[in-house]
């Protein structure tokens, strides 16, 4: 464990492993966004079909599914630092992949799929690694505000990645993708330069019961269950980011310029947010505020759906961010506290599966039903039932809702 001093004064920034975790993962996730604006151009611009779009996205989705008994085993048993570090080699050689296909002329549309998937899996595997990774980097008193310090790199990464990559794209895919293998190198070297101490690992035989066990875990105790499963609920009624183009264009009558505003308003309130809760840890009543900012991302759907206005729009899908964020750093905290560390591999990997699926089936849920019933009545829907969820959930966990201060159950954090 990081021996700098803690106290009242403790800062983040006096634990230096902590700080390359930090630029680690602003590196690998701004890497990643930036390599995704230039596959889902390039592909594009290869096929002019938009289903091949939506084909990127599957093949991303898809690992952390599929794989995820094995990415926690592989998070509990092995090295963390060695598993994050080789994750960011082998995003490093998909990039470098599509670096010399570009540049050789020869990259087809499977071709850039196949390369795709490569990548996703490494990351599939990066993300609950990291997450599992770092209650290791920091005292436990600490915890909460390095939550919300590694959600502000995620969120720097969203608003970043995406312009530098589209700005590299004026030099060519080829560009981008050298770019992104350099920064991933960048960040393998720094994950591996972390300093942790010794822990046992997981000694038990592979079989059914170790395979579930995160998720007996997570099943038999509420608190943890009903953390996870507001968060899958609420995004996956109150998700709206499928419906930005289309309120762009016809609510706002705006041009492409209006849809970049848009999209970067949910991470310019989210980083927001994250900043103040790195500074400010969260000091008492944390279930109730976990509850509220679900209420609030609802509601800051529902005005979303309602708004004609692009200043409201954008002000809307800030608190929208913004409440995601504070939900999201208490979800984390509350499941790193109260997870033995010898298993929070296998628990950050099912909760990975959950909160990274309700994303991509909000979108879908979102898309039908604006087909369906129109883009309004879409967002409406999914806003009101977020607000339900937090009510339904608040009646149905009252474990969650007593929820006071963010702190480590005994032996949880051995």
């Amino acid at each position: 464990m990081p021996t700098a001093p803690v106290g009242p004064s403790a800062r983040l920034t006096r634990q230096p492993s902590f700080v390359r975790f930090w630029c680690a993962r602003t590196l690998s996730n701004g890497a990643f966004m930036m390599q995704g604006v230039a596959v889902g151009w390039q592909i594009y611009d290869l096929t002019g079909n938009a289903l091949d779009l939506g084909l990127v996205g599957l093949v991303q989705f898809f690992p952390l599914v599929a794989f995820s008994l094995l990415i926690g085993q592989a998070a509990d048993r092995l090295d963390r630092r060695t598993v994050a570090a080789s994750c960011q080699v082998g995003k490093a050689l998909a990039a470098l992949a599509l670096a010399l296909g570009s540049a050789g002329g020869w990259l087809s549309r499977d071709a850039m799929l196949a390369i795709v998937f490569f990548s996703a899996s490494a990351r599939a595997f990066e993300m609950p690694t990291m997450h599992a990774l770092l209650p290791a980097l920091v005292p436990p008193l600490l915890l909460p505000r390095a939550i919300a310090a590694s959600a502000s790199a995620q969120q720097t990464a969203v608003i970043c990645g995406p312009s530098l990559g589209g700005l590299l794209y004026g030099l060519g895919p080829t560009a981008v993708y050298a770019t992104c293998t350099i920064v991933f190198m960048a960040a393998s070297v720094l994950m591996a330069r972390l300093r942790v101490a010794a822990r046992a690992k997981e000694r038990k035989p592979l079989d059914v019961e170790t395979l579930f066990a995160g998720f007996a875990y997570i099943w038999s105790r509420p608190i943890l269950l009903g953390a996870i499963s507001l968060d899958l609920f609420a995004v996956l009624l109150g998700g709206v980011t499928a419906l930005l183009p289309i309120y762009a264009r016809d609510i706002l009558a705006a041009g492409p310029w209006a849809l970049g505003l848009l999209r970067s308003a949910p991470a310019v309130g989210a980083l927001s947010a994250s900043i103040v809760l790195t500074r400010h840890a969260i000091g008492s009543r944390a279930g109730a505020i976990m509850l509220a900012a679900v209420g609030t991302f609802g509601a800051a759907s529902v005005l979303f759906a309602l708004s004609s206005s692009m200043a409201l729009s954008f002000l809307a899908l800030a608190v929208y961010g913004a409440a995601d964020a504070i939900s999201v750093v208490i979800r984390q905290s509350l499941v790193q506290m109260r997870t033995p560390y010898e298993m929070l591999g296998r628990v950050m990997a099912v909760n990975s599966m959950f909160t990274g699926s309700s994303g991509s089936l909000g979108e879908f849920r979102a898309g039908v039903i604006a087909a369906w019933l129109g883009v309004v009545p879409s967002a409406l829907i999914g806003g009101l039932g977020a607000i339900a969820v937090m009510l339904i959930w608040t009646a149905a966990f009252p474990q969650l809702r007593r929820v006071d201060r963010l702190t480590p159950d005994t032996g949880a954090m051995r």
